[in-house]
């Protein structure tokens, strides 16, 4: 059963690209550094059918959409195999053009902090995140989380984000875990291609336990789910 967190390796012909996603209820919620993925899925007989909304959340010109368009739609047909799940399908937004893509397990193991999210407390869904270096560090990074009961997942092209959160009146504070699913080679990740812990203090800045100082900025993705199932 398609069910979980996952990392993604998708192709539009010959161009490839990569995002994390996490499945659960017939709900698919994810993304990477430019574009927020999101939609349904539902699984006959082995067969998983999903329909998924990609959508821009990085203003950054330099990130470019595999599909030609800020807003595209995505449907795709696939079965598993192993653990391993295989998709192939196409875009009205390209037409003629083979979506393919390959979503493999990512350990989603976090226990959320009882009553994590009190009354006041931070919405569910998908979060556009921006993070930025302190003390004159030149460097960041963009990607999504999807915060769930005070569960965190997340992630980008090349890093996966797992951590929990406690939340209330207008206030969140908690803690990820941040490591790399795919080598990241000529790009330049501010955590070295390193795994670091970060902590989330309230108002959603933060300071690595390490002597790299973080600010994070969270927005909620326009037009995606505010939660899942």
């Amino acid at each position: 059963m398609l069910e979980g967190f996952y990392k993604v390796r998708f192709q539009v012909d010959d161009a490839v690209g990569r995002s994390v996603m996490y499945a659960d209820g017939g709900s698919m919620l994810g993304g990477n550094s430019a574009l927020a993925h999101y939609g349904t899925y539902s699984e006959v007989d082995g067969v998983v059918t999903s329909e998924i909304t990609s959508h821009r959340h990085n203003d950054d010109p330099n990130y470019r959409s595999l599909l030609g368009s800020d807003i595209a739609t995505i449907d795709v047909r696939g079965r598993a195999e192993g653990d391993v799940y295989h998709f192939e399908g196409g875009s009205p937004q390209m037409p003629g053009a083979v979506f393919r893509s390959v979503m493999t397990p990512i350990s989603d193991r976090i226990v959320a902090p009882m009553d994590a999210v009190g009354e006041g407390g931070i919405v569910n869904g998908l979060y556009s995140v921006h993070i930025r270096m302190l003390d004159g560090v030149d460097g960041g990074l963009t990607g999504v989380m999807l915060l769930n009961n005070g569960r965190i997942l997340g992630g980008d092209a090349f890093f996966y984000y797992l951590g929990a959160y406690t939340s209330a009146n207008g206030r969140w504070k908690g803690e990820i875990l941040n490591q790399e699913h795919t080598p990241a080679k000529s790009e330049h990740p501010i955590f070295g291609g390193m795994r670091s812990a970060s902590a989330l203090p309230a108002r959603a800045t933060a300071a690595a336990r390490s002597w790299k100082r973080l600010r994070w900025r969270a927005s909620a993705v326009s037009g995606s789910p505010r939660c899942l199932s």
